[in-house]
């Protein structure tokens, strides 16, 4: 049960990213948090999504570079920006966490930024079913590698975290990484949770060049 409505709550996401494309939300000339409250509006009027469970982040140009806990300045959309959108609705009392990444207009390097950050995503993905036991902090070099082999850096202090129903598992100890895809975490992934229940992973993926201040994002359910 629990899978089948982490699915819908993804599904039901990746259906209100289509549809902030469909509206053209993302257009130059309006900051990150006038999108992101426009966002927020569709999400209510055509979804019925109430509730996040983490904070909605847009970050456009060099604020790509910037990780989850950052606040970044709010920076105004130009039109040749990248830029992407990390969002957690809530779906039924249960967790989604999306994140895509959008080029306006048609510089190479952008958008073979946005290209790659989704390969790599669906690569590590099919790498990761092909294990059955899988130390948390290898699947973090894994997808550092994979950052690299694409020519990137990773820019994640993460690569991914535990999804449930809201609000979902805790650890014991808020400042341990044991729910994450951390490179401190030595835990296998595989691993039940106290209850003895399946975890359900999220991967995130964050690849960057500083040179050049872009950042591209990728992020769903493993």
């Amino acid at each position: 049960m629990t899978r089948e409505k982490l699915i819908n709550a993804q599904n039901i996401s990746i259906q209100l990213f289509k549809a902030i494309e469909e509206n053209n939300l993302i257009i130059a000339g309006k900051s990150e948090e006038q999108l992101n409250s426009e966002i927020c509006d569709l999400a209510l009027k055509k979804f019925r999504i109430e509730k996040h469970w983490h904070k909605k982040i847009v970050r456009s140009g060099k604020n790509t570079l910037a990780i989850y806990p950052d606040n970044p300045p709010n920076r105004i959309i130009q039109k040749d920006d990248i830029l992407f959108i990390d969002l957690g609705p809530i779906v039924e009392d249960y967790e989604a966490d999306i994140g895509r990444t959008y080029v306006l207009g048609n510089d190479a390097q952008k958008i073979k930024l946005k290209e790659n950050v989704e390969s790599a995503w669906y690569e590590i993905k099919e790498w990761y079913q092909q294990q059955t036991a899988l130390k948390a902090s290898e699947l973090f070099q894994y997808v550092v590698k994979k950052a690299k082999e694409y020519g990137w850096e990773f820019g994640g202090e993460i690569a991914g975290h535990i999804v449930g129903k809201y609000p979902h598992e805790q650890p014991a100890d808020p400042q341990s990484p044991e729910l994450d895809i951390h490179p401190e975490n030595h835990n296998d992934i595989f691993l039940p949770d106290v209850d003895g229940n399946q975890r359900y992973w999220i991967l995130e993926l964050q690849f960057v060049d500083k040179e050049n201040g872009i950042g591209g994002y990728f992020e769903q359910l493993l």
